[in-house]
């Protein structure tokens, strides 16, 4: 594809955000643009592979956790509980996660997450050898220290290159989803006779192995880069916190990355149990969620085309009409093809919310307010994720398989409000109303 024409100087920094909602880039458009060469592309590329090595991790935990959780806990009703700390750990960690790597780097901070990975794999071993249930809980929620730091690396990508190319660059690191949404299960069953006859202790060794593997790969190739200006030229003081989050672009950003994540993961997390409620085997309930961990990453490969051509905004309302169609599938029918077609449908929903969530994120702070805003994102993100996760399986045990479903309306209704918001606010800025 050839480089793309450089923006006009006489475009206004409102036009600019406004029009930047609109347009992405290939990782060889925009080549005039800083972060865009060489250098952004490789460390997109890099980062790519780190988030395959941590999906596959998160992979492995996501099939075996309950099982294994429900096999050591004296009281079944806890069996999930392993799996939820990993995402409640994430949610605690993410602020300090983002103004640490403010303080010693992105390498640094990516390496340390990996390690604490690497280790929580390993406790796990032990917990699993041991048939200690709490050792086991400490185990998965460090693994959740590690979805914390890897969660910014999309951020990082996008940080290090220009304005229109950083949907791509989101895009990029998120297609290493893609090879671990297929083989993270697949790698799981394989592992998990490794150290017989202890069952499933072998999947988690493999935990850790990817972790030592993505420390590997960080120290190797992956490289710190400056954060490139979300609109170009721009260099000014840091704001307040509280004025940033009360931009529309801000509000947008959050609400599609936030609760598009806790639509996710509820409905995700009552999945398996609720199709082997339905007459459905195990298995069933694994192909389900391997098929959908593809739906949430496969769209990758294209998405940020999707953003370039359509724009953002449009993107994002297919995802969320996406999601609703997740809810509408499996309200009308609980036989496995309903299953299929709703997690298929919830996957490329969040995929499409949470790119262009994070595409917009990405333009709405000055290099200056990169740590806090950040922070402030991920942390809502997965506390809103973990609510999901924890309340999933106390209301499908209460209420059933229909209200998990219907529940999700009002969250992507509020996430399509808060897009219209922006849109709105993006067109009168356009037209001159607004700085």
């Amino acid at each position: 594809m050839p480089p793309a024409a450089p923006a006009s100087s006489s475009r206004s920094a409102a036009a600019s955000v406004a029009g930047s909602a609109a347009v992405s880039a290939s990782p060889d458009d925009s080549a005039d643009l800083r972060g865009s060469g060489p250098h952004g592309r490789r460390d997109a590329r890099v980062l790519a592979v780190c988030q395959a090595l941590y999906t596959s991790s998160v992979s492995i935990d996501l099939t075996l956790t309950g099982l294994v959780g429900y096999t050591l806990a004296d009281d079944k009703a806890l069996a999930t509980l392993p799996f939820s700390l990993i995402t409640v750990t994430a949610a605690l960690t993410t602020i300090f996660a983002s103004f640490l790597m403010a303080r010693i780097g992105r390498r640094a901070g990516f390496v340390l997450g990996a390690s604490v990975g690497a280790l929580g794999g390993a406790v796990s071993v032990w917990a699993i050898f041991h048939h200690d249930f709490w050792a086991f809980c400490a185990g998965t929620a460090t693994v959740g220290v590690f979805q914390a730091f890897a969660q910014y690396y999309r951020l990082a990508a996008a940080d290090a290159v220009g304005l229109e190319a950083k949907s791509r660059a989101i895009s990029t690191v998120l297609t290493g989803g893609v090879v671990a949404a297929v083989c993270g299960p697949l790698l799981a069953a394989w592992s998990k006779d490794w150290l017989a006859p202890v069952a499933f202790a072998g999947s988690y060794a493999l935990v850790t192995g990817l972790g030592l593997a993505s420390i590997v790969l960080l120290m190797l190739l992956y490289r710190d880069m400056a954060p490139a200006p979300a609109v170009a030229g721009t260099h000014d003081a840091a704001r307040p916190l509280a004025e940033i989050v009360r931009q529309p672009i801000f509000a947008a950003a959050l609400a599609n990355n936030a609760l598009g994540y806790a639509v996710m993961m509820f409905v995700m997390t009552a999945t398996p149990i609720a199709a082997v409620a339905c007459g459905h085997s195990i298995g069933d309930g694994a192909s389900i969620i391997q098929w959908h961990l593809v739906g949430m990453f496969a769209p990758s490969l294209f998405s940020a085309r999707l953003i370039k051509r359509f724009g953002v905004l449009p993107v994002i309302g297919a995802g969320i009409a996406l999601s609703a169609l997740c809810g509408v599938f499996a309200l009308r029918s609980t036989d496995l093809p309903h299953f299929y077609a709703a997690l298929a449908c919830l996957g490329v929903g969040w995929n499409f919310m949470f790119v262009g969530g994070s595409t917009l994120l990405a333009q709405s702070y000055r290099p200056s307010e990169r740590a806090k805003t950040q922070a402030t994102s991920e942390f809502t993100t997965f506390a809103f994720s973990a609510l999901g996760s924890l309340f999933a399986g106390q209301l499908l045990a209460r209420f059933g398989w229909a209200t998990i479903n219907a529940a999700i309306f009002p969250l992507l209704a509020a996430a399509a409000l808060a897009t219209l918001a922006y849109a709105r606010s993006s067109r009168w800025r356009a037209m001159g109303g607004g700085a």
